[in-house]
């Protein structure tokens, strides 16, 4: 991985990002998703308001990362991980990780629907699983919307700013970015935050070995697809909360 180089003027946006996503982001996302499970049984379009919300926020993040690469021009895409992976070996490993994942997860989706037990992890996100086409369309554009914004920004330039603002090794700015990516998860509670640190472990295994996002996006938007799309939602008077 190399090391980039950020401009003063780039940190006057890095900074308060970084401090957004770590503080602001986490809350603002707790009291959102309690404010959607309170009203989503008697506002039939709360869930397709907050789908807006959180991929327009989300986007946003892109837009000002664009403008703290624009600000340093010895900092550039391939710093936050847009390379092409050049360890096919590698590559080869972390694709068959994420078919073995996928699979493993599609069964244990099989299992608990045949068997008519709960959905593990299912409780931390039900006011999220959409029921309507509509919502359903919703939730893939933020599936893919959470795959490549928040990785690009947790895992690309929080790591490119730790390593090239603070002089981080590479492994530990991804331990601190990883736990930033875990806080934004607030909304889920604390075992569904272990949940997101192990993904979020995995994903950032798979960027460190190939020195590339690729597949970190793939797998994050397939996570997320199964993980809002394809799996049965609750019924209402179930839908609630996480701990």
């Amino acid at each position: 991985m190399t090391v980039p180089s950020f401009t003063v003027p780039s940190l006057f946006l890095a900074v308060p990002l970084t401090a957004y996503l770590a503080f602001a982001s986490p809350w603002l996302g707790r009291r959102q998703y309690d404010r959607l499970a309170r009203c989503r049984a008697d506002d039939p379009r709360a869930l397709v308001r907050a789908y807006r919300i959180w991929i327009g926020e989300e986007w946003a993040w892109i837009a000002v990362t664009a403008l703290i690469l624009a600000l340093s021009p010895d900092a550039g895409l391939r710093d936050l991980g847009f390379t092409r992976p050049d360890d096919f070996g590698k590559v080869a490993v972390m694709t068959a990780s994420l078919g073995g994942a996928l699979l493993a997860g599609s069964l244990a989706l099989r299992h608990a629907s045949r068997s008519g037990r709960a959905i593990p992890g299912q409780e931390a996100v039900a006011a999220l699983l959409p029921r309507t086409p509509a919502e359903r369309w919703h939730a893939v554009a933020m599936a893919v919307t959470a795959g490549v914004c928040e990785e690009v920004v947790y895992r690309g330039l929080l790591i490119a700013l730790g390593v090239g603002v603070l002089g981080l090794n590479p492994n530990v700015a991804a331990v601190l970015a990883l736990a930033v990516f875990v806080a934004g998860h607030l909304y889920q509670g604390w075992r569904g935050m272990a949940g997101v640190a192990l993904l979020g472990l995995w994903f950032t295994a798979m960027y460190l070995a190939t020195d590339s996002l690729l597949l970190p996006i793939v797998a994050h938007v397939l996570i997320d697809v199964r993980g809002l799309v394809l799996v049965p939602a609750p019924p209402p008077e179930k839908v609630g909360h996480a701990a």
